[in-house]
């Protein structure tokens, strides 16, 4: 096997996760480069069904190195979930080394609020968004206001973007769309405890990526949704 990408040449759901599968066997190393939670890769290894939202599909298998890299848009809540659901049911294999970009944008709560309240107001417009707040993180990551997981590692900065942006969050959240306002104190200590549980796994992935390549290390790149969602081609 040489370095491989699978990627969907339609709308999703073309069945990627199988192909995954099929290929982590063999790779010695597995990265998600994009999309967020919003993807679902049902897996079968050694008989037991496992649906992965996030955390990419090599990690049930021993032996590998999984990397969320810096273009994905990290749920930190659904990150912590999964990683204690594979280790509750022992589907993180001991030898099995898992790492998040440090440059990956994280999804905040305003993120997922905007998403539900933009899409309730156009009626007959809908785009069919699943509310999870990917599509307004992407936003927030073109913009350059949005929120990295080296950013969140530093109380300070961390407390001083999210205080800028929660400003402007609110303003649409309670002035277009007439919903509560969002508490800054609240969501800091929410993700700080993200932080603590999380920072074990924040690495310089691009380094990584690159070592293990110049070592001819087997790279799968495992894409989320589809082409004919494209923003441009789409």
């Amino acid at each position: 096997m040489t370095n491989v990408a699978v990627v969907g040449t339609q709308w999703g759901d073309e069945g990627k996760g199988k192909v995954v599968d099929l290929y982590a066997e063999d790779a010695d190393v597995i990265v998600r480069f994009q999309g967020g939670n919003n993807a679902g890769h049902t897996l079968v290894v050694k008989g037991v069904q496992t649906i992965l939202h996030l955390i990419p599909s090599g990690i049930l298998h021993d032996h590998k190195t999984c990397i969320i890299g810096n273009g994905v848009v990290v749920d930190p809540a659904v990150m912590k979930q999964e990683i204690e659901s594979l280790k509750k049911r022992a589907l993180f294999p001991e030898h099995t080394r898992l790492f998040v970009s440090e440059k990956a944008h994280l999804i905040m709560p305003y993120h997922r609020r905007l998403d539900v309240a933009r899409e309730a107001r156009k009626s007959d417009r809908k785009i069919g968004t699943t509310g999870r707040g990917i599509g307004l993180a992407y936003e927030d990551k073109v913009a350059r206001v949005g929120i990295r997981f080296c950013d969140l590692l530093d109380e300070t900065t961390f407390m001083e973007k999210l205080r800028d942006n929660i400003e402007e969050k609110n303003f649409f959240l309670t002035r277009r769309f007439e919903e509560a306002p969002l508490d800054a104190q609240q969501i800091f200590d929410e993700y700080r405890g993200y932080a603590e549980y999380l920072k074990p796994f924040v690495a310089d992935t691009s380094l990584i990526i690159e070592q293990e390549i110049r070592r001819g290390k087997k790279i799968l790149f495992e894409g989320a949704q589809g082409c004919h969602l494209d923003i441009d081609h789409g």
